[in-house]
């Protein structure tokens, strides 16, 4: 039977990582979880869990998530953030998947996020398909600050499984439009370092495109207002990285 690590990594994440761990408790041979000198009371809830704690200041998204990759044991990793857990059919499909060997090296879900306390199941956030249970010797975190990916080796074989990991995202729109202002500054720095380009007509497209994609293409509108909401924060979103990136052009070029 194959074991599985599950991954986690934390910051002052007391509200979240119990609900996490206890969705996952059943499935893991081993927890670890990487955590940026939290000041809460994360450690012990981990703790009480058995989990593997380490504490490592924070190297940035991608990088702190392969840092914990290496801290793995098992050859197989679940990887899932704090404020995520694993639904009772996606738990069960891998209990299912544990009493023969793995037959990929990558298995992938959806993802379903609890916004302001109603489930998004259209627009830009569902199915949200994600990969997270990676053979960890064939797979690295990649893609650019904040929004990691994974990236398998090629020729490695990938499976989608049932069920969704639940994402218990933002509490409030305030807590939101705070998260999104930081975000958008780490983008931006990014997309600058990689030598990308803004421009007063990306400003003005590219918002509206993202509104339109995900309040009427993907049916964002049959999520009511929260639906609305999100439509328009991601536009907005993605006028605060082009805007913050068109000045770091602006600023070089002095």
């Amino acid at each position: 039977m194959p074991s599985i690590s599950v991954v986690i990594i934390t910051l002052n994440e007391e509200k979240n990582i119990r609900r996490c761990l206890e969705s996952v408790k059943d499935i893991a041979d081993e927890i670890v979880v990487v955590d940026s000198l939290s000041t809460d009371q994360t450690k012990n809830i981990c703790l009480e869990f058995g989990a593997k704690f380490i504490e490592q200041p924070f190297l940035g998204y991608i990088e702190q998530k392969n840092f914990a990759l290496n801290q793995a044991g098992n050859d197989y990793v679940f990887s899932l953030d704090a404020d995520e857990a694993a639904d009772e059919i996606l738990r069960n499909k891998i209990k299912i998947l544990k009493q023969h060997p793995f037959e990929f090296d990558g298995y992938s879900m959806n993802r379903c996020t609890n916004y302001c306390g109603k489930w998004i199941r259209h627009g830009t956030w569902y199915p949200d398909t994600k990969l997270r249970l990676i053979n960890r010797k064939k797979s690295k975190w990649a893609g650019t600050n904040p929004h990691d990916k994974i990236e398998m080796e090629k020729g490695t074989r990938i499976k989608h499984l049932p069920g969704d990991i639940l994402h218990y995202t933002y509490y409030t729109i305030e807590e939101h439009i705070a998260q999104m202002n930081k975000f958008t500054s780490i983008q931006a720095k990014a997309m600058y370092e990689q030598g990308k380009k803004s421009s007063v007509l990306k400003l003005i497209v590219n918002p509206a495109f993202a509104f339109v994609s995900g309040y009427l293409l993907k049916g964002g509108f049959l999520d009511g207002s929260k639906g609305l909401i999100i439509a328009r924060t991601v536009a907005y979103q993605t006028f605060l990285k082009y805007a913050k990136l068109l000045q770091l052009n602006k600023a070089a070029n002095r």
